[in-house]
C-alpha cells in the first residue's frame, strides 16, 4: 500500500476544507509556524495550502523536494514565485470565483445605499438629527443598468439587478450576442452606446493598459445627465479627479466606490462628498466567501495529488506531460497568433477557427487550440487567463472554438492558421515555428504571405502597392522615436495592395498609427502588443 501524501495547511481555512483533505491525505496544521519552522519542514510535504500571509519565494520552493501542488485560498497568487514553481513542475491553483457572489452582492448593496442615502441618513440620525426630507432617494425599479465587463461577476450583478426590475445593457467585446440573449441582457457594440442609455453604470473590467482610467472626463461627458457610477472592480478604472468634476457640475448624480487607485486610500476630496458612498475594499469580505475559497482550494489540491483535473491551475504545469513534451514548443506561437488576431479585429469575438497543418495534424492538438484562446482572452477578463481556465472563460462568454487538422502543408513542415469571426467580418493570421527551438514566426496576415519573427510589439499596415511606402512608415516612426527591429512585406502577384508587418522595441501608440493612415495610399493600420 502506497504512503499517503502529506499536506500542510499553513493558514486558516474552512473546517470543511480541512476535513476534505483529511479524507485522502495526512494533514498537518501549521497556523502558528514562523518562517524558520516552515523553511525547515516544507520538504516533508506533497502539498501546501496558504492564503495571503505566507510568501513562497524561490528559496522556500527549492527546499520543497516533494511538493507537487500549492493551493492559494483566494484569487491572487502574488505571494508565490510562479516561475520557480513552474520550473519544478509544481501546480499552483487558486480559487478565482470564490468571491464572485460576495462581490456581486456588495455591488448591489452599494447601488442601493447610494440611491437611498443609507450611510448619510445613518450618520445623521446617530448624531441626533431627524431629517427625513433631506434624504429623499431614488428607486432602481425601471432604471437602466449598464454593465461594463460581462464576466462572472458582471453576469451575477446583471441577474440580481433584473430581480429589481431593472433593464440591463452590457458591453464586453469578448461576449457573444447569443450569450447576452441567454441571460436576458442587451449586448452593446461600444461603451459609448452604454453611456447614452444607462442610469447606473457598474464596472467589472480587468485592469489593463487599455482600461486604466476607462472612466475619464471624455467618457463622463458622453453619459446621460444624472447617471450614478458604481466601482467594486479595480480602483484604477476610474479617474477620481474627473469623477469629482462630474459630481460638482451635476453631470453625475452620485458614485459608490469600494476600490481605489492605491490602498489604503484615505486622502482625496471624493471621500468627503455627500453624493459618494465609499467602503474600504469589502467586496470579498464575507465569511461565506472566505470559507468557499478554502473549500475550493482544498478540492484543487486534492485533484492535483490524486491525478484529477486542476481546473483553477494558474501555471502550465497542470497540462499532461506526455502531451506537452511534443507540443509545448508551439504553445507560445499559438498564444501569439491568438493575441495578434484579436488585436487586428474590430468587433466582438464570436467564433475562433484554428487549422493545424503538416506534422502538427498528427497530434492531439487540443492544448494548442486552448493556447490560441488564451492568447485571445489575455488581458480582457477579470481572471488571469491560462491553459487550464481559457476554455471555461471562453464558454462563459459564448465563444465557440473549432479545430481542423490537415496533413498537407505546402510551404512549412508545421503551420498554424487562426481565424477570428465577428459577425460577417473575419481576421486570419498564420505562423510557424523555426529552428530547433521552434522560434515563432508570422507567415500571413490579411491574406498576404511573408516571414517575420514574432515580437512583443507589432505594427501592421495594408496599403497601395507602390514604391516608397516602407520609407514613409520609417520616417514617421523615426520622428515618433519608435525603433523598428524587423520588417516584412507581403503582396499578391496580381494584386494592387500589400501588407507590411513590423516589430518594434516599444509599443506603438494610436496617434502614430493615425499619422501613417493620413498618408496617401494607406488604408488599414493596427498596433498590437502581445
Amino acid at each position: 500500500m502506497s504512503e499517503r501524501a502529506k499536506v500542510l495547511v499553513k493558514e486558516r481555512i474552512a473546517e470543511a476544507g480541512v476535513d476534505l483533505l483529511r479524507e485522502s491525505f495526512d494533514v498537518e496544521l501549521g497556523l502558528d509556524w514562523d518562517g524558520d519552522r516552515l523553511q525547515g519542514r516544507i520538504g516533508e510535504f506533497d502539498g501546501i495550502l496558504i492564503r495571503s500571509a505566507t510568501r513562497l519565494d524561490r528559496g522556500l520552493i527549492e527546499r520543497a523536494d516533494r511538493l507537487r501542488v500549492i493551493g492559494r485560498a483566494g484569487t491572487g497568487v502574488d505571494n508565490v514565485d510562479m516561475e520557480a514553481a513552474t520550473e519544478r513542475g509544481i501546480v499552483v491553483a487558486n480559487a478565482p470565483e470564490a468571491n464572485s457572489v460576495a462581490a456581486a452582492e456588495h455591488t448591489l448593496a452599494m447601488m442601493l445605499a447610494l440611491c437611498r442615502n443609507v450611510p448619510q441618513a445613518h450618520a445623521s440620525l446617530a448624531g441626533g438629527a431627524w431629517e427625513r426630507s433631506r434624504f429623499k432617494g431614488a428607486e432602481l425599479y425601471g432604471k437602466t443598468l449598464g454593465v461594463l465587463g460581462f464576466g462572472r461577476i458582471g453576469q451575477l450583478v446583471a441577474q440580481r439587478a433584473m430581480a429589481f426590475d431593472m433593464n440591463v445593457v452590457a458591453y464586453d467585446k469578448f461576449v457573444t450576442a447569443e450569450r447576452f440573449r441567454e441571460l436576458g441582457v442587451e449586448g452593446l457594440e461600444a461603451p459609448e452606446q452604454l453611456y447614452e442609455r444607462a442610469d447606473f453604470i457598474s464596472l467589472h473590467l480587468p485592469k489593463t493598459p487599455e482600461t486604466v482610467r476607462f472612466i475619464d472626463s471624455g467618457a463622463i461627458a458622453t453619459m446621460r445627465d444624472g447617471v450614478r457610477i458604481v466601482n467594486c472592480a479595480r480602483g484604477e478604472l476610474v479617474d477620481l479627479d474627473a469623477l469629482c468634476d462630474g459630481l460638482r457640475s451635476g453631470k453625475l448624480a452620485g458614485a459608490a466606490l469600494d476600490v481605489f487607485p492605491h490602498e489604503p486610500f484615505t486622502d482625496h476630496p471624493v471621500l468627503s462628498r455627500d453624493d459618494v458612498v465609499v467602503t474600504p475594499h469589502l467586496g470579498a469580505s464575507t465569511e461565506e466567501a472566505q470559507d468557499r475559497a478554502g473549500i475550493v482550494t482544498a478540492e484543487q489540491v486534492t485533484a492535483a495529488l490524486s491525478g484529477g483535473v486542476v481546473t483553477t491551475a494558474v501555471n502550465i504545469a497542470a497540462v499532461r506531460p506526455e502531451v506537452m513534451e511534443a507540443l509545448a514548443p508551439f504553445v507560445p506561437l499559438c498564444e501569439q497568433l491568438g493575441g495578434l488576431a484579436q488585436g487586428l479585429g474590430a468587433g466582438s469575438v464570436h467564433r475562433v477557427e484554428v487549422e493545424f497543418r503538416g506534422r502538427l495534424a498528427e497530434s492531439d492538438t487540443r492544448i494548442l487550440g486552448i493556447a490560441v484562446m488564451a492568447g485571445i482572452l489575455k488581458g480582457h477578463t477579470e481572471e488571469a487567463v491560462n491553459l487550464v481556465n481559457a476554455p471555461h472563460l471562453a464558454e462563459q462568454r459564448g465563444i465557440e472554438l473549432t479545430e481542423t487538422r490537415e496533413a498537407a502543408s505546402e510551404d512549412f513542415t508545421e503551420l498554424v492558421v487562426v481565424r477570428i469571426r465577428s459577425g460577417e467580418d473575419s481576421v486570419e493570421v498564420a505562423g510557424t515555428g523555426v529552428g530547433p527551438r521552434n522560434i515563432p514566426h508570422l507567415t500571413r496576415v490579411w491574406g498576404d504571405d511573408f516571414f517575420l519573427p514574432f515580437a512583443d510589439n507589432l505594427a501592421i499596415f495594408r496599403y497601395k502597392d507602390q514604391p516608397g511606402m516602407i520609407g514613409r512608415v520609417g520616417t514617421v516612426f523615426g520622428e515618433e522615436g519608435v525603433n523598428i527591429i524587423s520588417a516584412a512585406v507581403g503582396a499578391e502577384p496580381e494584386g494592387d495592395t500589400a501588407v507590411m508587418a513590423l516589430t518594434t522595441d516599444n509599443a506603438v501608440n494610436r496617434e502614430t498609427i493615425d499619422r501613417i493612415l493620413e498618408l496617401d495610399g494607406f488604408t488599414i493600420g493596427r498596433a498590437v502588443s502581445l
